[in-house]
Parts: structure tokens; C-alpha cells; sequence
């Protein structure tokens, strides 16, 4: 009797919260998503060809930890230690030589000492060298790390695909959910512009955009945030015609509650369950725009980490299987464990007792 009653005075966010980690499958790729994403804002201390820490005649520098902080110079010539190669200092080379020559001064190298930008110039560095106790994925056309190019491309992927869907959703709740409220020739006047807006073509857009300004992560986002809120608006638009009619906004009316009040208190809170579930699948098909982009080679400029870009020179030279399979296997897997969560949160969401998701 006493579970009963703390289940009945439990909070709706928390029994969904509840329900959602029952989902095992949904919340453990919820969990390491989010810990994979988190660390991947660390990749500097991580994945580098930068040392942690350098200590050179008694002093220290931090290359490495520098490139977390914005604005800070992490860069450092060859000169200031002694090194005598051109442009910043070589570390891994640095390290070799004062371990051979027993150095008093030394430096610790991250656990891959690897940058993903560091190409054929780089001494030691092959084209399409197969993966290796070295290089773990092996090189691509350039001599760049795959490993490493792996990596930070997660971290820009989902970071587009989230900053896509949050600005959708602003836009598209906000302006489906006044279409919905206040009806009328307000929403004829939207319903006509999202009819003309909605027929953009957006690969057009983009190559034109393309060929005139230097694409980058923020212009990328602005193209397709033109017309991706598109069908969220009208799913918001439908949801507050159906909660407009209901009688807790007709009491709400009733006793002069003002409109924004209605809105923000009333409705949108009670229209809010669709729009959670589609976020994860929204999530996803930021992630599948980007990856579309940068295979046309309309994305993100080189040299740039990118899953499309690293595809694309793959299939160019399907026989360097390494190039192929990496890619496709983190995309698949990223996608997959956000479906997983598109599912379980679908389920938490549902009001039916028992969950298909087992």
C-alpha cells in the first residue's frame, strides 16, 4: 500500500524519468552518449600531437591544455626548444630526442599523439598507411590520422545536428503554437508563407550559398534552419488547435487569464509530448545532413573532421577498406544508439501501462 502511495505522489517528469530507464537499452546508449560527448569537448588532452606538459630548462608549458581555452596561443616554434625544424615545435620528435640524448628536460605526450590536421608534411606520416599499433585506423589521402579525424568529427556532428534542432524547435513551436492558438487570417497569412517557403529547394540553396560565401559550421546552420522548422511547425500547430478546445482553456478564458499566460502556463506544457519524442529523430537527421553535405563536398570546409568527407575519399579508393569502414561503423553506431533513445523516450511518453520496448 505504501508503494502505491509514493508512486501516486510522484511527479509526472519523474514516473516518465522512471519509465525511461526501465527502456535498458534506450537509457544505456542515453548514458554513454552523453559521457562520449561530454569527453569529447577534452579530445585536446586526449588525441593531440601537442604535449600535455613540457618542461624545458625549468619551465613549464601546457600546449595541449592551452587549445581547451579559447583565445589562448598554444602555439610554440621549434626554436624555444632548441628544436631546429621550421613552425611549431615537433613534440614527438622533441620527446624522442631527449629521451636518446638523457635530457634533464622532458614531456608528456597524450594518449594518442596524434592531431587530426597533421598530414604528409608531418615527418613520419604515409598516405593510406593501413591501420597500425600506430596509427590505429590507418591514414587517409592526405596522411591524416582516420583515428583521430574519427573523433573530433563526433563532436562536431552531434554539436550540428543539436544546435540545428533546438533552433528549429524554437522557431517551429513558437510559430506553430501562435498559428494554432489565434487561428483566423493569422494562420491563413502562415499557412500561405509556409506553402511558398516550404518549396525552397535547399540543395540549390546551399551550392549557391556555397560558391559565393566560404561555408563554415555557423552559416551551415543558418541554411538549413531556413526551412527545416518547417513540419515541426505544423505539428505544434495541430496539437494547440486540439488543446485549445478543451474546456481547462475555456476556464482559463473565463477567469481573464491573459493570452501569453494560457499559452505558456496551459497549453504548451500539455503539447509538449510529441515534440520531446520527435527530438532524438530530429537529432538524427541533422547528423544525416551534415554527413550528406560534406560527402558533396558542400559542407564544412577542409580540413575540417567530417564522417561525410572521410566517406567520400573512402568510396574514391574502395580498396583502402579502412576508409570505408570507419566512418560507416561510427555513423552507424552513433545513429543506431540515437534511435534506441528516440524509442525509450517514445515509450516513456506513451500512456499505456505496459511498454512494447523490451
Amino acid at each position: 500500500m505504501a508503494d502505491n502511495n509514493n508512486q501516486i505522489s510522484l511527479s509526472i517528469f519523474k514516473k516518465r524519468w522512471l519509465k525511461f530507464k526501465t527502456m535498458k537499452r534506450g537509457y544505456y546508449s542515453f548514458v554513454i552518449l552523453l559521457w562520449m560527448y561530454g569527453l569529447s569537448f577534452l579530445l585536446p588532452l586526449f588525441i593531440n600531437n601537442r604535449a600535455l606538459i613540457v618542461n624545458f630548462e625549468d619551465t613549464y608549458y601546457f600546449p595541449a591544455v592551452a587549445d581547451l581555452i579559447p583565445g589562448v596561443n598554444a602555439y610554440y616554434a621549434g626554436e624555444e626548444f632548441n628544436q631546429d625544424v621550421p613552425g611549431e615545435a615537433k613534440y614527438r620528435l622533441l620527446k624522442e630526442d631527449w629521451e636518446t640524448s638523457d635530457s634533464e628536460n622532458w614531456l608528456i605526450m597524450p594518449f594518442y599523439p596524434f592531431s587530426p590536421y597533421e598530414d604528409i608534411t608531418t615527418k613520419g606520416n604515409k598516405m593510406y598507411d593501413p591501420p597500425s599499433s600506430t596509427h590505429w585506423l590507418g591514414t587517409d589521402d592526405t596522411g591524416r590520422d582516420v583515428f583521430a579525424r574519427l573523433c573530433y568529427a563526433f563532436n562536431i556532428s552531434i554539436s550540428f545536428a543539436l544546435v540545428l534542432t533546438v533552433l528549429n524547435y524554437v522557431i517551429g513551436v513558437s510559430i506553430g503554437g501562435a498559428m494554432g492558438y489565434f487561428g483566423g487570417i493569422f494562420d491563413l497569412f502562415f499557412q500561405r508563407i509556409l506553402e511558398i517557403w516550404s518549396s525552397l529547394p535547399m540543395l540549390f540553396v546551399v551550392i549557391i550559398m556555397s560558391s559565393i560565401l566560404k561555408p563554415s559550421f555557423l552559416l551551415l546552420i543558418f541554411i538549413y534552419t531556413l526551412v527545416n522548422w518547417i513540419m515541426l511547425t505544423y505539428l505544434m500547430r495541430a496539437e494547440f488547435y486540439r488543446e485549445k478546445t478543451k474546456d481547462y482553456v475555456s476556464a482559463a478564458l473565463s477567469m481573464g487569464q491573459t493570452n501569453s499566460k494560457i499559452i505558456f502556463k496551459h497549453i504548451l506544457p500539455n503539447s509538449l509530448v510529441p515534440v520531446i519524442t520527435y527530438f532524438p529523430f530530429s537529432v538524427v537527421g541533422g547528423i544525416m545532413a551534415l554527413v550528406g553535405l560534406d560527402y558533396l563536398g558542400f559542407g564544412l570546409p577542409p580540413p575540417t573532421p567530417s564522417w561525410g568527407q572521410m566517406l567520400g575519399v573512402g568510396l574514391q579508393n574502395i580498396t583502402k577498406w579502412w576508409m570505408v569502414f570507419s566512418p560507416v561503423t561510427a555513423e552507424f553506431l552513433t545513429l543506431l544508439s540515437i534511435v534506441f533513445i528516440g524509442e525509450a523516450v517514445r515509450e516513456a511518453f506513451d500512456p499505456k501501462v505496459y511498454s512494447r520496448l523490451r
